[in-house]
């Protein structure tokens, strides 16, 4: 456990949110492994309990001021890429309700970061049909369900837009119809959580990154 005499919290959880941020815009990393990895270089092999570490959205605004101070020249353009990417891919899915989520979604998106769909249909089964008729090598794993009920089944793949392109991980997590019920309300801030194939478009309209499909 931290001792308290020893520091002040609210500075514990901002450079523990700064050194969490760093690690993933520059490496990759989740936020659950970069906050842990972060708690150990801030205050060392010190327990640290719940309340002296940020949460994710203090962690978020200091991935977007890590990204405008030194990925500001790159970062638009692989989020641009990526964003386009997804949009793709929803228009194959279109059938089965598909929405993005995480960082793609939200802005954070770095040249480590895979693409997070969610498909919501009457027969998740039938997303898993559609990828290996469309002769998409995928594996299976399981995601937390999005309002914390239990698992939901995964399916994981890296695309190429072109032979020449970096591959990039897409998971599609499935879900039924019902689930999609109050799932793209807005939180406190206004911010929804997922975005449909429309909004998304809408999105990359705004910012001028994309053109019609042929």
């Amino acid at each position: 456990m931290v001792r308290r005499s020893h520091f002040d919290p609210q500075r514990v959880r901002e450079e523990i949110a700064i050194a969490a941020a760093r690690m993933i815009a520059e490496d990759g990393l989740d936020y659950s492994t970069a906050k842990r990895k972060a708690a150990r270089q801030v205050v060392g092999e010190a327990r640290v309990e719940g309340a002296w570490l940020p949460d994710n959205d203090q962690i978020e605004e200091e991935i977007r001021e890590y990204q405008a101070l030194f990925q500001g020249e790159s970062q638009p353009a692989v989020l641009r890429r990526l964003r386009e990417i997804a949009l793709d891919w929803m228009r194959r899915l279109e059938a089965f309700s598909p929405y993005l989520t995480g960082a793609v979604l939200n802005g954070t998106a770095g040249e480590h970061s895979d693409i997070h769909l969610q498909s919501f249909c009457d027969n998740p089964k039938e997303v898993a049909i559609y990828l290996l008729n469309a002769n998409v090598q995928y594996d299976v794993s399981e995601t937390r369900h999005f309002a914390a009920r239990g698992y939901v089944e995964t399916l994981s793949f890296l695309w190429r837009a072109s032979r020449d392109d970096e591959p990039v991980g897409i998971h599609v997590a499935l879900y039924d119809t019902d689930d999609l019920r109050g799932a793209v309300r807005a939180d406190g801030r206004g911010r929804v959580s997922r975005a449909n194939l429309q909004a998304l478009q809408a999105l990359l309209d705004e910012n001028g990154a994309t053109s019609s499909p042929n």
